[in-house]
């Protein structure tokens, strides 16, 4: 049952991302200019670096699975706070890019998209983050083990999900030219 709510929830926010990559392809379409607008520098060498740690904490995210399967706490401790720690590196490059950019989402119809897109996608990253802490304190207690494999299966699911959200975001902002 927690599987299928999980999938049924992960089907609404690939609705909502749809939604916002429609968003940013119809703003492309109708914004007479070059797209992006030439005060646009953007950091895809940098941000193509942490795209790949956030690609890497999937797979530390799968380790940590595995480990809670077999029953192992403390190994399932240790990737699991290594994929937080990975998420966290994002998160702060995110932050860093933000703070250094020549547009806000008020200069044109790309920062617009541009903030919006990528600060719904840090919240989800956020938010994946935070169960991983409520995974983690929870693994701290005398009987999780894997009959919690469930619970972790579905955060990895989430993880994963935005991941594979990322990629496609990055190559929309970054690479689409």
């Amino acid at each position: 049952m927690l599987t299928v709510g999980t999938v049924v929830w992960l089907a609404s926010e690939v609705m909502f991302f749809s939604g916002l990559f429609a968003a940013y392809f119809t703003l492309r379409a109708t914004t007479t200019g070059p797209w992006p607008p030439p005060d646009v520098h953007l950091g895809t060498a940098t941000s193509a670096l942490f795209t790949t740690v956030l690609v890497a904490s999937s797979g530390t995210m799968q380790m940590a699975v595995r480990a809670i399967s077999g029953g192992d706490r403390r190994r399932f401790r240790w990737w699991i706070v290594a994929t937080a720690a990975l998420g966290l590196m994002f998160v702060a490059n995110q932050a860093r890019e933000w703070s250094v950019l020549d547009f806000g989402p008020d200069s044109h119809a790309f920062g617009s998209a541009f903030y919006v897109m990528t600060g719904f996608h840090g919240m989800h990253v956020l938010g994946g983050m935070a169960a991983m802490i409520v995974l983690a304190a929870r693994a701290s207690r005398a009987g999780f083990g894997a009959a919690e494999a469930p619970a972790v299966e579905v955060v990895s699911y989430y993880w994963h999900f935005v991941d594979v959200v990322w990629v496609a975001m990055w190559s929309t902002l970054f690479l689409l030219r």
